[in-house]
């Protein structure tokens, strides 16, 4: 590699030691110090609640069952699911601008899109870091979306559970299949996922 030529490799080395650099002092400097603040907050937690308390999910095994359901929220209440009308309603009222500016394949295909189709919904699952990417199964034991966040109120969850306020956020299934079909025009793939 210290003989290459190659532009890419070139620049990969000068970045290197930067990289390095910067590296360790965020596992020294900011990781450290945060995994020992976490073990003392569950240290304080074990006291006061016991060893009932579950881990973060990154590799645990993790069961959780909830309802979708909205949530108040600002003098109103949220509705427990979002559509891509909003979607596109969010974007077009903020001038299509970043951070809410759509790709440009989404701006073409608006029209071949069923905009009344759930794309997200909030549940009361109990969810902590490292449950997005976790399947959201229906009572029948079928697919019906992906956890991928939580609400702000969520947050709390984190040191306690409560179904107020926070909710889980997951990508509704059938939003899935309609970018698939509509907007990427992967309709074998849409046939395949539906078991047609």
């Amino acid at each position: 590699m210290t003989a290459s030529t190659d532009a890419m490799i070139a620049l990969a080395r000068r970045i290197d030691p930067l990289a390095r650099e910067v590296r360790a002092f965020l596992e020294n400097e900011v990781d450290a110090p945060v995994t020992r603040a976490g073990e003392k907050i569950a240290q304080t937690r074990w006291k006061a609640l016991g060893k009932t308390v579950p881990p973060d999910a990154t590799f645990t095994p993790r069961l959780s069952y909830g309802a979708v359901k909205g949530f108040p929220a600002e003098g109103t209440t949220i509705a427990p699911f979002t559509t891509f009308h909003g979607l596109y309603d969010r974007s077009l009222s903020h001038g299509g601008k970043p951070p809410w500016e759509l790709p440009a394949r989404w701006q073409e295909k608006r029209a071949a899109i069923d905009l009344a189709t759930p794309l997200n919904f909030a549940s009361t699952n109990d969810i902590i870091g490292g449950n997005s990417g976790s399947p959201v199964i229906d009572r029948r034991g079928e697919f019906v979306g992906i956890i991928f966040d939580g609400n702000i109120q969520s947050l709390a969850w984190d040191y306690y559970f409560t179904d107020e306020q926070g909710r889980a956020v997951a990508v509704d299934a059938r939003g899935i299949l309609e970018a698939l079909r509509s907007v990427y025009g992967a309709e074998a793939l849409v046939k395949e996922l539906a078991g047609q």
